[in-house]
């Protein structure tokens, strides 16, 4: 081989390297939490407030409910693969508006709430297999229907900042479809405190998000969900962008729950108690015997979630 040759071949070895570390540099740091929980031994859990029966704080602050207890599930799927004989669990409170940024900040590693899985969130996170399908409806007072959009004129519904609900009502004020007075309010809590107290005839949620807090608040005799469905909302727990060993450990320990039967007692304990009464719909059922991620959708043409 000619030294020209040789000096060719070796410009050509430079060039594809330097090209591999542009690709690997465009592409962004690898993210690893996995590294990390096997060497803190610890693990931070995003948790929702007042998201009943999905995810709420007890008194002592630790986590509860459907979402939380998948988590866990993940949790110990986690232990098993890095070989940890103990794994601590932190909990801390999320708002939808502050969800994506404290995971994205590395303030929490799963969110464990009823976030759910749009084609704008997948921008900036992941999502697990689906968890739950929910419809987003509005809660009223007994007597009053929302059967069409039109049914919403003159109406103040109250909103939950950094949520599917927020944005989608917001379109359909923008547009002119409907004309409302749209709220917004930190938390759901606070939502739902605003149609008790008169503030709202209307609050704008998913379904069984609305159910939960008017269980919790012996509600469901005085309160009722508007007959219209305006989205189908799969829920999923979140994690950061690119995060593949641990969205991978997660979407394991899913697939086991799932397989083995074990979601349909997890189910009945959070669904289906003296207090609440959800039938597992259709979308969510076929979640389980065939795990997805598919996005979200509204059922109004032409709008987004």
């Amino acid at each position: 081989m000619s030294s020209a040759i040789r000096r060719l071949s070796g410009a050509v070895v430079m060039s594809a390297a330097a090209l591999t570390s542009l690709s690997a540099a465009a592409a962004g740091p690898v993210i690893d939490t996995m590294a990390r929980i096997k060497e803190s031994r610890t693990i931070t859990l995003g948790v929702r407030e007042s998201s009943r029966p999905f995810s709420f704080v007890n008194e002592q602050k630790q986590g509860q409910g459907y979402s939380v207890e998948l988590c866990l599930a993940a949790v110990d799927e986690i232990k098993k693969e890095l070989k940890l004989p103990e794994l601590k669990v932190n909990y801390v409170v999320v708002t939808g508006a502050d969800r994506i940024p404290k995971l994205q900040k590395g303030d929490i590693d799963l969110e464990c709430g009823s976030t759910t899985n749009t084609k704008a969130r997948q921008e900036q996170v992941d999502f697990s297999y689906t968890i739950f399908v929910a419809g987003m409806r509005v809660l009223l007072a007994n007597g009053t229907k929302v059967e069409t959009i039109k049914d919403l004129d003159g109406m103040t519904i109250a909103l939950a900042k950094g949520t599917t609900s927020e944005k989608l009502f917001n379109q359909l004020n923008n547009s002119g479809e409907a004309r409302m007075t749209l709220t917004q309010y930190a938390n759901n809590g606070e939502a739902f405190k605003a149609l008790r107290e008169g503030k709202a005839r209307a609050f704008a949620q998913d379904d069984a998000l609305l159910l939960g807090l008017a269980s919790k608040e012996k509600a469901l005799d005085s309160l009722s969900l508007g007959g219209m469905a305006f989205s189908v909302e799969p829920y999923g727990i979140m994690m950061r962008k690119g995060d593949a060993r641990l969205a991978t450990v997660v979407d394991r320990a899913l697939s086991r729950v799932y397989a083995s039967g074990e979601i349909d007692q997890l189910y009945a304990k959070w669904f289906q108690t003296a207090a609440l009464s959800i039938p597992m719909n259709r979308l969510t059922r076929d979640g389980f015997k065939r795990p997805n991620k598919e996005a979200g959708v509204a059922m109004l043409l032409g709008y987004s979630i």
